[in-house]
């Protein structure tokens, strides 16, 4: 009986949540119904929600302005949470770590592929086109060892380094069979690496950079030292401390997959966690399911780690299973689905399939 009312309680929230219209004047209280439990329910105001997000994720402000300006964007993004709900229905969007920054903000601070053009450049290989008849229905990189727990960029834009570690720890894991965490401050520090093809391409730090051209770096000096050795601290513009004698990791090659999503998939599945580019653009307010939005913008702006692929069943009979990816990203393991996101399989959705990049480890 506990569980049956701790789940009528849960589903009456969410119901709520989704039901109860805002004003979109952010000088108007905004009002969220939230079951405290079954007999009395109660309302908390915006406030009351702000003082909980605080709470929770131990946010401090220096001054009482500071908090204002804070409390009136975390209400917008209250408001962007609800048309990211109606946008994206089956995923679960509400108050993350992010909500009290502005889109800028968040973009500058939490995301950080640069390069919109993305032109190939011409010493990366095609990768092989592999057969895909006999591909597992679901499969996941995390129950075969190959996937370092989530770690945290903070407030960098710095996703394209983990992207990029990810991708070559799994590679190293596949060719070694020991897990090792590669150090992604290496990258900040000492990877300075430039697209010819493209201007304004560099990997730049904090400031942005790409998975591909951070292949190159790895490539050209020899490899990646551990995390342990190299740790991260999040910040750019640092002395290179890299000590080749400490270099655990080294790439042989990498290659671009093809946008076919069973190549995609078949690529996972022989050459472990792949590098991917996403549009981030629903993921400042997902908590959890599988991400499907009626529109998303193919802009790529975040590098993450494609680890696995699986299917989601619903109650509507057209939809029982809705294929998705498993996506490892590195806002800690407080954000989404304990640090990682279920992205839906089958156009391309927020770009996903646009720049996909499988990488070796010599030995």
């Amino acid at each position: 009986m506990d569980q049956f009312r701790a789940l009528f309680s849960v589903s009456l929230v969410l119901f709520v949540l989704v039901s109860v219209s805002f004003c979109e004047d952010d000088s108007d209280d905004l009002l969220i119904r939230q079951v405290v439990n079954v007999t009395e329910p109660r309302v908390l105001s915006s406030e009351d929600h702000f003082a909980l997000f605080k709470r929770k994720f131990g946010k401090v402000y220096g001054s009482v302005e500071e908090h204002y300006h804070r409390l009136s964007i975390f209400r917008r993004n209250l408001l962007r949470a609800m048309h990211h709900q109606r946008m994206d229905p089956f995923a679960s969007h509400g108050v993350t770590q992010f909500s009290d920054l502005t889109p800028s903000e968040f973009r500058r601070m939490h995301l950080g592929v640069k390069g919109l053009g993305f032109k190939i450049p011409k010493d990366v290989n095609q990768a092989p086109i592999l057969p895909t008849q006999n591909l597992p229905k679901e499969f996941d990189w995390r129950d075969r060892g190959a996937v370092t727990p989530v770690k945290n960029q903070g407030s960098c834009g710095s996703c394209w380094s983990f992207s990029t570690t990810g991708a070559l720890e799994g590679a190293h894991f596949l060719a070694t069979g020991k897990l090792v965490s590669l150090s992604e401050q290496q990258l900040l520090d000492c990877d300075h690496e430039c697209d010819p093809e493209q201007a304004g391409s560099c990997d730049s730090g904090c400031n942005g950079g790409l998975m591909n051209t951070a292949f190159e770096y790895t490539l050209k000096t020899g490899g990646l030292m551990r995390e342990e050795d190299y740790p991260y601290t999040g910040t750019d513009g640092g002395t290179c401390n890299l000590d080749k004698s400490n270099i655990v990791a080294s790439v042989s090659n990498f290659s671009l997959v093809s946008i076919n999503e069973d190549q995609i998939a078949a690529n996972l599945v022989q050459n472990g966690p792949l590098a991917v580019a996403i549009n981030a653009g629903y993921m400042q307010t997902y908590i959890g399911g599988v991400s499907c939005p009626y529109i998303c913008s193919r802009r790529l702006n975040h590098g993450v780690l494609l680890v696995g692929y699986g299917s989601a069943g619903f109650a509507q009979a057209r939809l029982k299973k809705k294929p998705y990816w498993i996506i490892k990203n590195s806002w800690g393991e407080t954000w989404g689905e304990n640090g990682y996101y279920k992205l839906c399989r089958g156009r391309n959705i927020c770009g996903v399939d646009s720049l996909v990049s499988t990488v070796a480890v010599s030995v």
